[in-house]
């Protein structure tokens, strides 16, 4: 199985395949790519919106080189409806896949996030997800994106702390790490809440996705062309977007 991973930012580095290697295995394989042109990172309405164009062309040429599957590498699921509509293959949302899994697996769900510029963005999304009355709260911890590898031990204290007050002060049963950026954080933050005598589902929202990826894949699934039908033909002025048709 191929699942190609789009991380809808510009800035190199920011996630490397070694980030997702051990999600890998013997029938699993992970591509990604960055967008070509759009926002250094994704921390508001105006970012994504930039964002949505790169990601359509990464979705097309991701189905091109033969993926199974496509997760958009953001909790902002930018392009998530407009790539579904040009490909074939499933995309999935960690936004989308996260919350649906909390729902799924607690009462209420709380999302720790980066900042308060992201919370409208995740309360309209679970608004259109169907969730919203799933949703607790949403908590920031104030580390931009492009600041969360500067002091891992301050993430995870920040994200542990956060998380502790969503399930004490908001009555969350579930934590959705709010930002892909957070890869690898949910251990630390499970352990906090453990010792404080909470056992409840902390999710990873990109080892989270790839799971739900491949198991659609393997039960022969693609979301619905009634819904995300192809658009019709028409002239695109000052986009470079492959032919899709």
């Amino acid at each position: 199985m191929h699942i190609h991973l789009i991380t809808p930012i510009t800035t190199q580095g920011i996630r490397t395949l070694e980030d997702v290697e051990p999600l890998m295995s013997t029938d699993l394989t992970i591509t990604q790519s960055l967008i070509e042109m759009g926002p250094a990172s994704i921390e508001c309405e105006f970012d994504e919106a930039l964002a949505v164009p790169g990601v359509v062309v990464e979705a097309i040429k991701a189905e091109r080189a033969g993926a199974d599957a496509i997760i958009i590498d953001c909790m902002g699921d930018p392009g998530l409806k407009a790539a579904r509509e040009v490909v074939s293959v499933p995309v999935l949302g960690p936004a989308d896949a996260s919350m649906h899994l909390a729902a799924m697996l607690a009462h209420r769900f709380s999302v720790v996030t980066v900042l308060e510029s992201v919370v409208p963005m995740i309360e309209n999304l679970a608004k259109v997800y169907g969730v919203s009355d799933k949703l607790a709260s949403v908590r920031v911890i104030d580390i931009p994106v492009l600041e969360l590898e500067a002091a891992p031990e301050r993430l995870t204290s920040e994200l542990s702390q956060a998380s502790l007050a969503a399930v004490e002060e908001d009555g969350a049963h579930a934590i959705v790490l709010g930002c892909t950026g957070f890869l690898g954080c949910a251990e630390a933050v499970d352990a906090v809440l453990k010792a404080k005598g909470y056992d409840l589902p902390v999710i990873d929202p990109i080892p989270t996705t790839v799971c739900v990826a491949a198991g659609v894949v393997r039960a022969g699934l693609r979301h619905s062309k009634r819904t995300y039908g192809t658009p019709r033909a028409k002239t695109v002025d000052g986009f470079d977007i492959p032919h899709f048709q």
